[in-house]
């Protein structure tokens, strides 16, 4: 607590990242940072190693991107970077390590690092809680037409009350079916429950009976069969080549007219244009979005209609979450330096 009496939020005396001893005096490592990340993890890492940070958070170009890899020993990337083949190509002999800013990495090459030597980490399990909560809250918007609502009284087109004005439909009694049933879907199966929502869950592997029986959870082998019972959907899989288009044309068909989709996952699970005209036909009740297929670029379709709330992929984005991101990466980086394996390191074969 400050002062005034307000929580602060930084790395103190019980944060991860403060408690990394501070480098020994020979060279430290060159970690490239491509995206401004928080001034107490940007500080930090400045104290811990020869860093260089992106001060006005412009993406980086494939020129520059390649360049970095040509002079670091570290390279911190984030989702809105690809690292495919030809950048990790470019990687000179001091670098061996990729410590992304983020917990999926299908903006990565991962067969590209392992075959260049370059191990690659990943920052999991510090987004669960708040993707979680931003997966209930579009469910809750979408259902309850929120975004709508608020649209009509900012627009000064609202005229009181009516009885059938902004009819929503409501959650208690209705089906969940979850795409991906690891941290965030098991996070967002209790948030649902709370809401009076039937669970259902599609997964690679089905949960444990005890874990099952908790959540009171259905599972599903077959996803078609999911699909065409339940009244929400909620994509919570990584983007994997497995999980490309996941939901396509087909799949998305097998939707009740009444259903709702959410995502907030990676864009490029759905068949985004299937879905845009199937919503702008009135074939799927509504979305909520908050990643997309080609973001930062929307389908105009999407923005054209009433029956859909886009977000700017903005699920984890609160500032613990991203404290908490940057202090895994130092770890990751710290341990890696120091010889020790980085406690999170991605296995290729896990994706």
């Amino acid at each position: 607590m400050d002062g005034r009496g307000r929580r602060c939020y930084g790395i103190g005396p019980s944060s991860v990242a403060n408690r990394v001893p501070a480098m020994p005096d020979r060279k430290r490592p060159l970690v490239v940072v491509t995206r401004k990340l928080p001034d107490v993890i940007e500080t930090r890492m400045m104290e811990l190693f020869d860093a260089k940070l992106n001060l006005d958070d412009r993406p980086m170009t494939a020129a520059e991107l390649k360049e970095a890899m040509a002079t670091a020993d570290v390279l911190v990337p984030t989702v809105t970077d690809r690292i495919d083949a030809a950048v990790i190509g470019a990687a000179g002999p001091g670098l061996k390590l990729i410590a992304n800013f983020g917990n999926g990495v299908d903006h990565i090459d991962l067969k590209a690092a392992r075959d260049k030597g370059v191990a690659v980490t990943n920052t999991p399990g510090v987004l669960t809680e708040d993707t979680a909560d931003m997966c209930m809250a579009l469910i809750l918007a979408v259902a309850r037409r929120i975004a709508e609502g608020e649209r009509l009284v900012r627009s000064g087109a609202w005229t009181g009350w009516a009885p059938t004005l902004m009819l929503g439909t409501r959650l208690k009694g209705k089906r969940l079916g979850i795409i991906g049933m690891g941290r965030i879907g098991q996070a967002l199966a209790r948030r649902a429950k709370g809401f009076g929502l039937s669970i259902h869950y599609h997964n690679r592997r089905r949960l444990h009976p005890d874990l099952e029986q908790e959540l009171e959870a259905t599972y599903w082998d077959s996803l078609d069969q999911m699909l065409s019972r339940v009244d929400v959907v909620s994509i919570n899989c990584p983007r994997t080549p497995a999980t490309y288009h996941l939901l396509n044309a087909r799949r998305l068909q097998l939707l009740k007219p009444s259903a709702i989709v959410v995502n907030t996952s990676r864009g490029e699970v759905i068949e985004e244009a299937q879905l845009a005209r199937m919503l702008q036909m009135r074939e799927i009740a509504g979305a909520g979005l908050d990643v997309f297929e080609r973001e930062p670029a929307i389908d105009p379709k999407l923005l054209a209609l009433d029956n859909v709330v886009l977000l700017p992929h903005m699920g984890s984005a609160t500032y613990e979450s991203r404290v908490e991101m940057g202090e895994k990466v130092i770890v990751n980086i710290k341990s890696h330096v120091d010889g020790h394996p980085p406690p999170d390191r991605v296995l290729a074969s896990e994706f």
